[in-house]
Order: structure tokens, then sequence, then C-alpha cells
């Protein structure tokens, strides 16, 4: 007897993905390299706003994709029931030289 499991898959882009199509229902529809795999991913425009919002407001940005694993492509596979979570990035300050 195995114990039950959910799979879940979280990839973290700090960059606008570079090929955007829009599909049906003006879902936005863009491919991930992950390590040599391609996952493929589409959203509802208003969850894909959410990348265009950090790419025009924020110097630097993280963006976590969370889904789950779909079917298999011939390079990747399919992220289903994608959602997008971005945060700004700070700078880290400069370590401050230590007096003597």
């Amino acid at each position: 007897m195995t114990t039950q499991g959910k799979l879940e898959v979280t990839i973290k882009i700090n960059e606008f993905p570079a090929a955007v199509k829009t599909v049906e229902n003006n879902w936005k529809s863009f491919d991930i390299d992950c390590d040599g795999r391609v996952v493929s991913i589409t959203v509802k425009p208003k969850v894909f706003k959410k990348l265009e919002d950090a790419q025009a407001n924020y110097p630097m940005w993280v963006a976590a994709i969370a889904g789950k694993m779909g079917e298999n492509t011939e390079s990747g596979f399919v992220l289903t029931e994608p959602n997008i979570q971005v945060f700004e990035k700070k700078p880290k300050p400069e370590p401050q030289a230590i007096a003597s």
C-alpha cells in the first residue's frame, strides 16, 4: 500500500517570456526552458497581466509559476492549472566596510 501524494511543480523566472502567443479566448501561451525540459504554459489574460505589470513596474522581479505536471510533450511537459505569483526583488545593500 502506498501513501497518496500530490505532485506540484514550481518554476521561477526573472525575465519576461520571449515568445508569447495569444490563443483561444485571449489566453496567453508561452514556453519556458527549464534545464533542457520545455514547459508549456497557458494562462488566462488576468493571470498573465501579473507578468506584464512586473515587467512594467519593477526593475527587478521574480515570478513563481506553480501547477501540476500535465501530459508529456516531445521536449518536456504541459503545466496544467498554472498560477503565477510575482514578487519585486530588492537589490541587496552593499556590505559596509568594518571600521578599525
